[in-house]
């Protein structure tokens, strides 16, 4: 008997339907081939539902969401909302309400997609980046006084718990670890590695020599659960020289796992290495509960309605969450198809230089499964 999933649509704001709607064209196609099906309640949570009842969700919101398989959200952001009002109130509550403590971002430069990298091809850029997504200083916790006066004083507190730590980092070292075997081991790997037993490589992404007691813990627990993971080889590096590696030599990295403000920003650079915000895709996982997958571009309001926007992103956010729901072999077509499409079929990764409409991406990405 095939599988039905229960997904959660959350299409969002500007051209966040626009893309999703492509992405709901592709699961439906790869449902019919690969013998599942998706029952798919939609949720209009975003700016225009802020607009209309001043609540950005509703109280129960979890309890709604909870009911299904996963999430699959648009984009959120309306210019006439205040910047933070959507993303602190939507994005990050539901992040935190569902303990999706995983920030997965794929860094995949697909063929005949332009980078900014000089001379780098599809097997340069090919690695993972895990960003803990529950803790930091993304948690809200601190404050101002005097406001407004010259003695004002911010304070914003970045916080970990081992707990927080060592569950992002047994996500991340399982992640390195299945990424690669010792049939097909990651390429960046030495033959005295390969010797050794190594099959896949772990970065560590931190700032020891300065935030000495915060990334100090991180890299306590990654030198300690290494032990339990003898085919991963374990690699630490600061999060400045990261960024630098990132654009001059992306092939030295395997899987990158990093805390939650680092990882925010090395992975939007790491995003346009790999040919920008139209063809990157992120999930927030909860890896035993209920994920959420999303295109990492934003709303883009000035394109909505125009039927040009990019939605790779989002067809490759449902390619990810199939996978996470165990239809792998449909989540590698999606891919698959998706490689076809910008190697042999598109002429831009822009929006309106595509060479097609939004939906005529759609339909070649549903074709070539």
């Amino acid at each position: 008997m095939s599988k039905n999933y229960k997904i959660a649509v959350l299409p969002g704001d500007g051209t966040g339907p626009e893309v999703i709607a492509e992405a709901v064209k592709v699961l439906d196609a790869a449902g019919k081939k690969f013998g599942f099906s998706t029952e798919k309640k939609y949720f209009d949570w975003g700016g225009a539902h802020y607009l209309a009842t001043g609540e950005t969700l509703p109280a129960d919101a979890k309890e709604q969401l909870s009911k299904h398989d996963a999430v699959l959200l648009g984009a959120i952001g309306h210019p006439d909302v205040k910047p933070g009002v959507l993303e602190k109130g939507i994005l990050l509550k539901l992040r935190f309400d569902l303990d999706q403590y995983i920030n997965l971002r794929p860094v995949k430069l697909y063929p005949g997609v332009e980078t900014p990298l000089a001379n780098k091809k599809p097997e340069d850029i090919d690695y993972v980046v895990i960003r803990e997504n529950s803790g930091g200083v993304y948690t809200g916790m601190g404050g101002n006084v005097q406001i407004d006066t010259p003695d004002e004083v911010a304070c914003q507190n970045w916080i970990y718990t081992r707990r927080q730590v060592d569950r992002c980092l047994k996500y991340s070292f399982e992640l390195a670890r299945d990424r690669h075997t010792a049939e097909n081991p990651w390429r960046g790997l030495s033959e005295a590695d390969k010797q050794a037993g190594y099959t896949s490589q772990l970065t560590l992404v931190g700032k020891t020599n300065v935030l000495t007691y915060v990334c100090g813990l991180w890299e306590r627990a990654f030198n300690e659960m290494a032990k339990l993971y003898p085919t991963v080889k374990t690699n630490y590096c600061h999060v400045d020289a990261t960024t630098m590696w990132m654009v001059k030599n992306p092939e030295w990295f395997d899987v990158i796992v990093t805390e939650n403000l680092m990882g925010d920003i090395i992975t939007d650079l790491a995003a346009m290495t790999s040919g920008g915000m139209g063809v990157s895709s992120g999930g927030n996982l909860n890896p035993t509960g209920l994920s959420m997958f999303e295109p990492i571009g934003g709303s883009a309001p000035k394109y909505t309605g125009k039927n040009v926007i990019n939605p790779l992103a989002a067809i490759g956010a449902a390619a990810m969450m199939l996978d996470f729901l165990g239809e792998k072999d449909a989540a590698a077509a999606i891919d698959n198809a998706i490689a076809y499409v910008t190697g042999n079929k598109l002429k831009s990764m822009a929006a309106g230089k595509m060479g097609y409409s939004t939906t005529e991406v759609g339909d070649l990405v549903a074709a070539n499964l």
